[in-house]
């Protein structure tokens, strides 16, 4: 049977970024892992099939081999797991160890898989049961992004068992076939293979006395209520993460990451880019022409006094130092541009048509401003 495209098995696109060929991996390696799938053999073979993309795909120059040949790279007695040293890849550097023993650079592969799920590679297996992230959702307005705020927040999640304050029971002993390691190592030539321990699902130990509660899980549903606090300066987009919050880890395991994700909604008055804040100012064409003094609003809830200068056109912009957004972690902050726009009256009383009248006329006989016609017969 054909090999499945090892972007396929992990669910992206190739091309994909370490970090998302990481993501997926997690993803893919928690979906079918021996833990969750106790006895289902076709989830065994999918979890080592997701292995060994990973394997592949996390290397730079493996990823750069498979991308451009394919499975063929591996193969010639070299397997999915390696390169054959008379292929001609002269960028990987599988040398032989003085002992026979292995290559240096590969005997890490396994350490490296069970790094991200069993807590470093320690043998431990804290985080191979460790409680899943959740993700919230808050929305928040731009005056709250500004300042910043202290707020609760509901959710439901897998919470500790309260019975068994999530140990998943009692008396605990440690697990005689991994010696309390949650792992079994294997050796087949020169490859060490790790796999979890089937006796204590990878824990290093049996609880004699499991929770009747949580069934020796640990886990119960709970509505959690939780203060967090948002910092001044966020923008939509932001992800903030409050460690231990997600859901329980398996009996006592280390819990997930609850992270926060910011919406800021759209405001009345202000725009927002990035640090700065822009507003729209409508002015009388008299102020425009003449100058003055006005009030604008300020996103603080203020008002900041504004000198006009005579003859301002329309579209100008005027700049506020200091007078924009927070900065995320940062004292800093950005600045407010006013967008003028000059405001014509639509309707006026026959005086001020004279009044008008009078200006423009004036306006001519200095010989001010020559318009636009003017300015095409100049041209032509």
């Amino acid at each position: 049977m054909a090999k499945q495209d090892y972007y396929n098995l992990l669910g992206i696109q190739k091309g994909a970024s370490d970090d998302e060929i990481k993501k997926a991996y997690r993803k893919m390696a928690m979906k079918y892992h021996p833990d969750r799938n106790p006895g289902d053999k076709s989830a065994e073979e999918k979890f080592k099939e997701v292995n060994e993309a990973y394997e592949v795909l996390k290397d730079p120059q493996k990823k750069a081999a498979y991308d451009q040949f394919g499975h063929s790279a591996f193969e010639n007695g070299m397997g999915s797991s390696g390169f054959n040293r008379g292929q001609g890849f002269s960028g990987f550097d599988f040398n032989f160890g003085g002992n026979g023993q292995g290559f240096s650079g590969f005997s890490d592969i396994f350490s490296d898989i069970f790094s991200d799920f069993m807590g470093g590679g320690s043998g431990r297996q804290q985080s191979a049961h460790k409680g899943e992230d959740l993700r919230y959702d808050m929305s928040i307005t731009l005056e709250q992004a500004f300042s910043g705020l202290t707020t609760e927040i509901s959710f439901r999640r897998n919470g500790k068992c309260k019975k068994c304050d999530g140990k998943g029971g009692e008396n605990k002993t440690t697990c005689s076939r991994c010696n309390g390691s949650g792992v079994i190592n294997t050796r087949h030539g020169f490859f060490m293979n790790q796999q979890v321990c089937p006796e204590c699902n990878g824990l290093g130990y049996k609880i004699v006395n499991p929770c009747r509660e949580c069934n020796g899980t640990g886990i119960a549903v709970e509505t959690k209520k939780l203060e967090v606090k948002i910092p001044s300066g966020v923008d939509s987009g932001t992800r903030l993460r409050v460690r231990g919050e997600g859901e329980a880890g398996f009996a006592g395991s280390e819990p997930g990451d609850l992270y926060i994700y910011i919406t800021v909604k759209k405001h009345k008055i202000f725009e927002r880019d990035n640090k700065n804040l822009y507003i729209n100012v409508p002015i009388n064409f008299t102020t425009a022409a003449l100058g003055g003094d006005i009030e604008v609003p300020t996103i603080e809830g203020t008002k900041a006094d504004v000198k006009i200068p005579k003859g301002i056109q329309n579209g100008e912009k005027l700049r506020l130092r200091g007078k924009g957004m927070t900065s995320l972690n940062s004292s800093l902050r950005g600045d407010m541009y006013l967008n003028i726009s000059i405001e014509t009256p639509t309707k006026l009383t026959p005086h001020q048509e004279d009044l008008l009248r009078q200006f423009e006329e004036d306006r001519k006989n200095n010989g001010d401003n020559k318009n636009f016609f003017d300015k095409i017969k100049d041209w032509l």
